[in-house]
């Protein structure tokens, strides 16, 4: 595996699962594979669970660690070709890139979006570049568009929770203060696609993903409709993503807060289990006794975050 971006590259489901449990079982199994191989993880943005994760997965392979914070210890640098750099930014990506591979063997790197343009997010712009001029493989970290990492410990959690074959999986929109990305339940919804689950996405009306991600999935408006006889729920606020009203990407059209998942939203599910990316703002996204209830998967879910990984990295050192 050279890119991790996409549910498609992790190939058939059912036996990354099972890679999975089996490192689940033995984190260090694989602990001599990333003898004397360097993983380079650099962040454009914060992160508590991505960071502490996967270092820790590579340090399960055996591997260096060299974690880059961008915004705080390195060089301003600039991402667009063509631009006269007479301004704060002392180093342009298309040399810093080479250099970065240089030192590693993989590459993780998690750039989100900026909002200004939905072409330039939509079109990865940066994780792209690092996957072009790196020499590495390259794993994405969050992106844009993308949280793969994130979604495979998803997958992983619900594969160890459900109590049916097929569980019914709901997706659902809820408030937040300012505007996120879609990261998060575009990977989401790819991976759930690809799932052998009923799938279901709630969201309130223009809110709807990009169809690239979203595929044939069944969208359901009326909340309350979309919980009945769930299994699992996930919730997630993203900003409009502007698939009809293009002027309307990355704004808040909503913080309607009927929509926060309560005791009255999970009454009307089969028991569902509550699951959430993490950070979370309590009484806005989820209430207090949801997310403290025993059916609440956000820690295990947070947990699973360094298994995913391990498997990606494992993958990648495998494949050198």
């Amino acid at each position: 595996m050279k890119v991790f971006q996409h549910v498609s590259d992790i190939g058939d489901l059912k036996t990354a699962l099972a890679e999975a449990f089996e490192i689940k079982e033995n984190r260090f199994k694989y602990s001599e594979l990333g003898k004397n191989k360097t993983a380079l993880l650099i962040f454009f943005n914060n992160s508590l669970r991505t960071r502490l994760s996967t270092q820790k997965a590579a340090m399960n392979l055996g591997m260096n660690v060299i974690v880059l914070d961008v915004n705080q210890g390195a060089w301003k640098l600039e991402t667009e070709r063509g631009v006269i750099m007479d301004g704060d930014k002392s180093e342009h990506l298309l040399e810093a890139i080479p250099v970065m591979g240089s030192y590693c063997d993989i590459i993780g790197v998690r750039s989100f979006a900026t909002f200004e343009s939905r072409k330039d997010d939509y079109e990865e712009k940066i994780l792209n570049q690092f996957i072009k001029y790196s020499g590495r493989p390259v794993f994405f970290m969050e992106s844009a568009t993308v949280h793969p990492l994130q979604s495979f410990a998803d997958l992983i959690t619900i594969e160890e929770y459900k109590r049916t074959p097929r569980p019914k999986v709901v997706l659902t929109w809820a408030p937040h203060p300012k505007a996120l990305p879609q990261a998060v339940p575009n990977s989401f919804t790819q991976w759930m696609n690809a799932a052998d689950v009923d799938f279901v996405i709630t969201h309130p009306e223009d809110y709807e993903l990009d169809p690239a991600f979203a595929g044939n999935a069944r969208v359901e408006y009326d909340q309350m409709k979309a919980f009945e006889g769930a299994d699992f729920i996930y919730a997630k606020n993203w900003s409009c993503p502007g698939v009809t009203r293009p002027e309307d990407y990355g704004k808040v059209l909503s913080k309607d807060m009927s929509w926060t998942v309560d005791a009255r939203h999970m009454a009307v599910t089969n028991n569902a289990f509550f699951m959430h990316c993490l950070p979370v703002r309590r009484n806005m996204i989820v209430s207090d006794d949801v997310i403290e209830a025993p059916t609440s998967l956000v820690i295990p879910e947070a947990a699973n975050r360094e298994i995913s990984a391990t498997v990606v990295l494992k993958r990648m050192l495998q494949a050198l």
